[in-house]
């Protein structure tokens, strides 16, 4: 048997080894060099640091590629079947349990929730996917096992799921994003949040969300509805309670993080757990105790009154109106990066709220034409010493970019990093 990877990065490493493990001839391709190089060619695995070269068009039993790589590469295009590394995981690990999230905002903080909560029963739990960590690199370190899996699933990975059936999956909301890979087509977007639908076992159908309602409206499968504004649903809010049925899940006012959408996120991951068999108690205590995800309206420091937060995990402008609706005025915000060809024009009733604002990256033009005020400036740095200067006591610098990070980050993690390690310098 033998597999080509196309991609490296956490995912492509994780499924080469693992498919080594499993017996495969594996050919890894990626398009520069990495640390880790030695290592995998230790283990056996072939290495082409040309993504490009057609020499290695040739039959083989599986072919995978990292979700960021688009469908029309030129090698990827040269097969008729590429799958992911989620779908190659699932199928050596056929006792773990998946309890999957999806959606354009919110999906790590209500996987990292839903982990928590199932790791209160079992601590063998597993938080896995596009929050970071490689399924593949679990099943490749971990093996199979009974075990629950708190899984973050991008549009990107469900490409190539053609038998990922999860247990439980939830889609928390869906607007326009990633329009640069689906060619300005923001349905296309929504089909591949939907597309695993077939195969799920049980559906979370967020009530509220138009675009959730409209697309899944056909679906027959077992669907447990969820609403924040109507009471006809499974799961609602009945004053300050979030129920399940006649089930109380938690109380809102034991909430620590801010904003309606993180009372959707608690809310699923509340259910999931439930679902799951976590005890309500302690489904509760993880809610009373859950402070919020890195990178993600994230409190840094308070230097001379002014409050610092990142929220480099915004890559898309509905994240940014997030965050612009957490903060009354006074913000300063830091905006900009890798354009995906999404409008900002939805950010535009917030300039009442935003005192000055600093963009940078491939964005920046765009935004300057929404808030003519912006100073469009080289660098993230750049902006954030613009920032710094400008703020007074009772600001809020907020770098909350709504693009993605790879014009000048290698992801929206050192993205944010980098400005928190600045800020602390100033402490």
């Amino acid at each position: 048997m033998n597999a080509l990877v196309i991609g490296g990065a956490r995912s492509g490493l994780a499924v080469a080894k693992l498919l080594k493990t499993k017996g495969y001839d594996v050919t890894l391709t990626t398009n520069q060099d990495f640390p880790q190089r030695d290592a995998i060619e230790r283990l056996g695995i072939h290495v082409s640091l040309n993504d490009r070269d057609l020499n290695l068009v040739k039959p083989y039993n599986v072919v995978v590629k990292n979700p960021g790589i688009p469908n029309n590469h030129p090698l990827v295009c040269k097969f008729k079947s590429v799958v992911n590394e989620i779908e190659v995981a699932t199928w050596f690990a056929p006792h773990y349990t998946y309890y999957a999230v999806s959606g354009t905002n919110g999906k790590t903080t209500t996987v990292s929730l839903l982990n928590k909560m199932l790791v209160s029963k079992n601590d063998n739990a597993l938080l896995a996917g596009n929050v970071g960590y490689a399924l593949s690199e679990a099943v490749f370190q971990d093996g199979d096992m009974v075990r629950d899996v708190a899984l973050e699933i991008s549009a990107f990975q469900m490409e190539g799921t053609p038998s990922f059936a999860p247990d439980v999956y939830g889609i928390l909301n869906l607007s326009p994003d990633h329009l640069d890979r689906y060619d300005g087509n923001a349905e296309a977007y929504y089909a591949e949040k939907v597309r695993i639908l077939p195969n799920v076992k049980c559906f979370v159908k967020n009530m509220d969300d138009a675009n959730i309602v409209r697309l899944t409206q056909n679906y027959q499968g077992e669907t447990i509805t969820l609403s924040l504004k109507n009471q006809n649903t499974d799961i609602y809010r009945d004053g300050t309670h979030i129920m399940y049925r006649d089930i109380r899940l938690f109380d809102l006012s034991s909430l620590k993080i801010v904003g309606e959408h993180n009372i959707y996120n608690a809310t699923m991951a509340a259910y999931m757990a439930y679902r799951a068999n976590v005890p309500v108690e302690a489904i509760q205590n993880v809610i009373a105790s859950f402070t919020g995800v890195e990178h993600r309206i994230e409190y840094v420091a308070t230097v001379n009154g002014v409050r610092y937060y990142n929220d480099s995990k915004a890559t898309n402008p509905e994240s940014t109106e997030v965050a612009l609706k957490a903060f009354d005025k006074n913000i300063i915000l830091l905006a900009g990066g890798f354009d995906k060809r999404i409008s900002f024009e939805g950010l535009r009733p917030y300039a009442n709220r935003i005192k000055a604002i600093f963009v940078f990256g491939e964005s920046a033009e765009q935004i300057k034409s929404v808030f003519p005020k912006a100073v469009v400036v080289k660098t993230m740095l750049d902006g954030t010493k613009n920032a710094i200067n400008t703020a007074v006591s009772g600001d809020v610098v907020l770098l909350s970019p709504a693009c993605a990070s790879y014009d000048q980050f290698d992801n929206y993690e050192q993205r944010g990093t980098i400005f928190k390690e600045y800020i602390k310098t100033l402490e």
